[in-house]
């Protein structure tokens, strides 16, 4: 009887180790397939913005439309509040009115700046609801008429809320945007 009893409880102690280990196997799981969305979306970010490049009208190099800085074309911000917790389903099934449909007809360099900041939030947010993106520039020359001089660095984020299976607070990366919760995030810095 006591034989048995011994063999119960070591079972019951590894039975609890393979629960931990499935227990932290899933917030890792979540965590992967945050990151790699993340990652894709910013970089078919910078491929868009290199696809969009155009010669500088005020130095040699190459620049992109002054829109894809403007913070209110990212995330939805144009586009007034949603009902629920599913921006994705609100926003990205059809395209919003507010939005230049430059799929099927021909838009100004302005119109595909918008549209590809809305198609990237969509994107973003596609498989984490939570996330956001940003495209900003660390203008070498702030006093010509580009936001972002030929030569400047264009920087892309993507960051999305964390969990801290273990109560504590989780720094990965310090230049996450940390609006009083664990983020990381997904940076990629771009020279045209």
């Amino acid at each position: 009887m006591i034989e048995v009893l011994i063999t119960l409880l070591i079972l019951s102690i590894g039975l609890l180790g393979v629960a931990s280990m499935q227990f932290i196997g899933s917030f890792s799981n979540k965590e992967a397939l945050s990151r790699t969305q993340a990652v894709m979306v910013a970089q078919q970010m910078s491929e868009r913005l290199r696809a969009s490049v155009v010669a500088s009208q005020v130095t040699d190099g190459f620049v992109v439309n002054n829109a894809y800085f403007d913070a209110n074309n990212y995330n939805f911000d144009n586009l007034g509040s949603c009902t629920g917790n599913d921006p994705y389903g609100c926003y990205c099934e059809a395209i919003p009115a507010g939005i230049p449909d430059c799929q099927s007809n021909i838009c100004s360099a302005n119109n595909i700046a918008v549209f590809d900041a809305y198609q990237m939030s969509c994107a973003a947010v596609e498989s984490n609801p939570n996330a956001t993106i940003s495209v900003t520039c660390a203008d070498s020359n702030p006093g010509d008429a580009d936001l972002c001089t030929a030569g400047s660095i264009h920087t892309i984020q993507v960051d999305w809320p964390t969990t801290s299976w273990q109560g504590q607070g989780r720094v990965v990366n310090e230049r996450c945007a940390n609006n009083g919760q664990d983020t990381d995030c997904v940076i990629i810095q771009v020279t045209l």
